[in-house]
């Protein structure tokens, strides 16, 4: 039986907290003491009220695991059907976060559920600084929602290439089509044509994520990571506010290393082995400027016309579940669409 202390045992598993977060059924649903006092007195364990508590403490506990690397990681998932692509700064993908970033481009364009197998990885990107990953997530965002609300017009103007992909292939029909559709070049797509040229993400996210990085190796050189020049003059009731907001951040990552290390204890007692749960050396950038980026399809990365130099790129591994999306879900996953790895394959 092994031993509640973790003291005297050497350190054998070192887990990245965001998978962590992402694929166990601990932190789902994380073990209660049925003797602490839930709403004034202990509950039983099938009570409505333990069940909700520990779902509550799933999600502070998945919170804690995400503040570990909170912003130095990117992950893009892409539609397989509408090409659409959205980001998440986890690796499991939220129907809220889902829905915030998905456009009503007409009728069937937003469906009312989403079906977990039409959602895959595409690519992740991974920063050596947290403060470069959100201003890339900001980033990434704003473009996407504004090419899709105030779209360039050559991206919805009839073109030959664009009829040439509706050509039918029997030489009578082809005919026809063209003398149907021919006067239409130069003009506006139709309502559905529009909308699933706008839909229609992948290039335009790879050449996005180029052109953010083009953009944050230009801060860096103006002094981007250079807290001492962003401080600038603050009043007296900003200085207040700036120190109780540093107060409130300093007391929720106590309690954030509180929940973590509780984990850690659990699974150590479990495995028989001493576990520690944070950032894994060597597997991401550790300098401050370095940027990697692993894609399902490095081919994928041509979209883009050139990278900055800084950027290295890798290759994701490839699975059953990569491909379909039939990771398995775990209790307490309310509200996930799905979720991934995202693991770097290793080159044979």
């Amino acid at each position: 039986m092994a031993s509640s202390s973790t003291a005297s045992r050497p350190i054998q598993k070192f887990l990245d907290s965001t998978k962590v977060a992402a694929l166990s059924k601990f932190v789902r649903r994380p073990p209660v003491d049925p003797k602490q006092p839930i709403q004034g007195k202990p509950r039983e364990a099938n009570s409505n009220a333990f069940k909700e508590h520990a779902k509550r403490e799933g999600v502070r506990l998945q919170k804690a695991l995400n503040s570990v690397a909170h912003g130095k990681h990117i992950f893009a998932y892409h539609n397989v059907r509408t090409k659409q692509v959205v980001y998440s700064l986890t690796r499991y993908l939220e129907k809220n976060n889902l829905l915030r970033q998905m456009v009503y481009h007409g009728k069937k364009t937003v469906p009312a559920d989403f079906r977990r197998d039409m959602w895959v990885p595409y690519y992740s990107v991974h920063f050596g600084d947290s403060r470069l990953g959100l201003r890339a997530y900001q980033l990434l965002r704003e473009f996407s929602m504004q090419r899709q609300l105030a779209p360039p017009e050559e991206l919805i103007t009839v073109t030959e290439d664009f009829l040439a992909l509706k050509r039918p292939r029997d030489p009578v029909a082809a005919e026809e089509f063209d003398k149907m559709n021919k006067k239409r070049i130069g003009k506006p797509m139709e309502k559905k044509e529009r909308a699933r040229a706008l839909m229609d993400q992948k290039a335009t996210s790879v050449a996005d994520i180029a052109a953010v990085l083009a953009i944050q190796e230009k801060e860096i050189e103006n002094g981007f990571l250079d807290r001492s020049s962003k401080r600038g003059y603050l009043t007296r009731k900003a200085r207040q506010r700036r120190r109780e907001a540093f107060q409130r951040q300093i007391a929720q990552a106590e309690s954030n290393e509180e929940r973590i290390a509780a984990l850690e204890k659990h699974l150590s007692d479990i495995s028989g082995d001493e576990i520690k749960i944070g950032e894994v050396d060597g597997e991401y950038p550790e300098g401050a400027e370095d940027v990697k980026i692993l894609w399902r399809d490095v081919h994928d990365a041509f979209y883009a016309a050139e990278w900055p130099s800084a950027v290295q790129h890798g290759e994701l591994e490839l699975k059953r579940s990569a491909i379909i999306g039939t990771e398995n879900r775990g209790e307490g996953s309310e509200g996930i669409i799905t979720e991934h790895q995202f693991n770097e394959r290793v080159q044979q």
